[in-house]
C-alpha cells in the first residue's frame, strides 16, 4: 500500500553518500548555532522530502521511516488526498479563529469525531469537541475541564506516563527526570502510581485512598490506553476496566490520553476500544491531521459545559488543519486501520523471530502499528546503550527508528506501510544486531 501517485522516491532505502552528507553537515552546523539546545536529535538526519513511508535527506539519501514524525504522519508523508485538501483550503481560507467565528471544516470534523467517540449518545449527541494545537494543549484543557466539572482539584497519573511539557501537562508527565529538572514547582495536587498492573491499583485502593489521597477529592485519573514514551507498554488485562470501576465508584472522571495511540494506529480509531472501556474524556493530537498541528479534547456531552470564554484558543481547529484531518479520518476508515492491524501482526511476528534468534532482543509488544521491543544485556537486564547503538546503526543502513522507555525501540511507521517495507525493516534490524 502506497500513499503517493507518480512517486518520485523509491519505496525502499537508497543511500548515496556517507552519513551525514556534505549538505547535511552544513545545515547541522548552522542549526547548532541558532536553535535551542533542548531539542533531542538522535542522529544527523536532515530531511528534504517525504512520500509515503520514505523520506529523502538533503544529499539525496532515501530512508525507510518507522517513526512517522513520532506517530504523526498517519496517512504517510504527503498523501496526495491530504495535500490536495490542504492546498484547496489554503487557497480559500487560511485562518479565522474558531473561538470567535464558524467555518465548515471545523464543524464537519467535530461532527465526525463526535459520531465516532466511544461514549453513549446523550439526546442524540455522543460527544462534544474542543480543538487544540497539540497533545500537551489537549491534556492541559482536559485537566481544566475535569476540575471545572467535578469541582475537585486532585489528579492521579502514572509513572512512565508522558502527557506533554507545558506546566500542567508536565505535572502529569513522569517519564524522565530531565523533563522536570530545574523547572521549579509544578501543578499541585498531582499524584503518580506505577502503570499497567493490578498491584498498582491495589496499592491505590488499599493504601493511598486510606491515607494521603482521599478519592472524593480526585477530579480525574489520567491514563494512556497504551503507554507511549514510557515504553509502548500494554497494560494487564482488566487494568483499564478496573480504573473505570474505581472512577464510577468515587465520582472521578477517567481521562484517556490517546495522543500517540489514537487515530487508527493500533488498528482501531481509539486504542481504548480494544478493551471496550468507556472513558469520560479523550485527548487527541499527533496523527489526527497527518502532520499539521491539531489536537482535540472529546468528552461526554454532559461534561463539556464550561461557559463561553472559560477556555479558548486562537489557532486550535485551524481550517487548513481541519481540512487535512477530515481527509485523514476518511482514509483511516477506508483502509488504513485495517492495514495497521495486518502489518502490525506481520511486524510483531518478525520481531518475535528476532527475539528467538538474539538473546539481546525481548519479545515484541503492542497493538497494530504501535509496537516495541526492549534491548537486553547478557544477563537479561535492560540495556539502553545497546538500544542507542542499534538505532544509530540502523540510520546508517537507511532505517529510521526511535527509542522510548528505558531501553526500547518503538515502531510507529505511517499506516500506509507495505508488507515488503515491513520485511525490509526487519532484515535491516537483523543485520544491525548481528553487526
Amino acid at each position: 500500500m502506497h500513499s503517493t501517485l507518480n512517486s518520485s522516491l523509491p519505496t525502499l532505502p537508497r543511500l548515496r553518500t556517507s552519513l551525514p552528507g556534505k549538505r547535511a553537515q552544513e545545515l547541522i552546523a548552522r542549526d547548532v548555532a541558532v536553535t535551542s539546545p533542548s531539542y533531542t536529535r538522535g542522529y544527523p538526519l536532515v530531511v528534504a522530502k517525504g512520500e509515503g513511508c520514505m523520506v529523502e535527506d538533503v544529499d539525496g539519501n532515501v530512508f525507510l521511516d518507522m517513526t512517522a514524525g513520532i506517530a504523526v504522519t498517519a496517512t504517510g508523508h504527503a498523501h496526495p488526498q491530504v495535500v490536495e485538501a490542504i492546498q484547496q483550503q489554503a487557497a480559500n481560507l487560511l485562518h479565522m479563529s474558531g473561538t470567535d467565528f464558524y467555518y465548515e471544516p471545523m464543524v464537519v470534523l467535530a461532527e465526525s469525531l463526535a459520531n465516532r467517540a466511544p461514549f453513549p449518545a446523550n439526546d442524540g449527541v455522543r460527544a462534544r469537541v474542543f480543538f487544540t494545537n497539540s497533545g500537551a494543549e489537549s491534556n492541559e484543557g482536559a485537566i481544566k475541564l475535569a476540575r471545572y466539572y467535578t469541582k475537585r482539584d486532585r489528579v492521579l497519573a502514572f509513572l512512565g506516563g508522558f502527557h506533554g511539557r507545558t506546566y500542567g501537562a508536565m505535572s502529569l508527565t513522569a517519564s524522565k527526570k530531565v523533563q522536570r529538572e530545574g523547572f521549579g514547582s509544578l501543578l499541585p495536587g498531582v499524584n503518580h502510581i506505577p502503570y499497567g498492573t493490578h498491584a498498582s491499583l491495589d496499592y491505590l485502593e488499599k493504601q493511598l485512598f486510606l491515607t494521603v489521597l482521599p478519592p472524593q477529592e480526585i477530579a480525574a485519573i489520567v491514563v494512556e490506553a497504551i503507554q507511549g514514551e514510557g515504553g509502548y507498554l500494554v497494560p494487564e488485562d482488566g487494568f483499564l476496566a478496573r480504573i473505570r470501576e474505581i472512577c464510577d465508584r468515587h465520582g472521578i472522571l477517567m481521562i484517556v490520553d490517546e495522543v500517540q495511540s489514537g487515530m487508527g494506529r493500533t488498528g482501531k480509531l481509539f486504542a481504548i476500544e480494544h478493551w471496550e472501556v468507556m472513558p469520560d474524556i479523550i485527548t487527541l493530537a499527533k496523527g489526527i491531521a497527518s502532520g499539521l498541528p491539531l489536537g482535540a479534547i472529546l468528552s461526554r456531552p454532559e461534561i463539556m459545559t464550561w461557559q463561553p470564554g472559560s477556555h479558548a484558543t486562537t489557532f486550535g481547529g485551524n481550517p487548513v488543519a481541519c481540512a487535512a484531518a477530515n481527509v485523514t479520518l476518511s482514509l483511516l476508515e477506508a483502509e488504513l486501520m485495517d492495514n495497521a492491524h495486518q502489518r502490525g501482526e506481520e511486524l510483531q511476528a518478525g520481531l518475535n523471530k528476532l527475539a528467538q534468534k538474539f538473546k539481546q532482543v525481548s519479545p515484541a509488544r503492542g497493538k497494530g502499528l504501535m509496537v516495541a521491543i526492549d534491548l537486553l544485556d547478557t544477563e537479561g537486564n535492560l540495556n539502553p546503550e545497546l538500544r542507542n547503538q542499534i538505532v544509530d546503526r540502523a540510520f546508517h543502513h537507511g532505517l529510521l527508528l526511535l527509542g522510548c522507555g528505558k531501553a526500547a525501540i518503538r515502531f510507529c511507521p505511517p499506516l500506509v506501510i507495505s508488507q515488503e517495507q515491513i520485511q525490509v525493516a526487519l532484515e535491516i534490524l537483523d543485520k544491525v544486531i548481528r553487526e
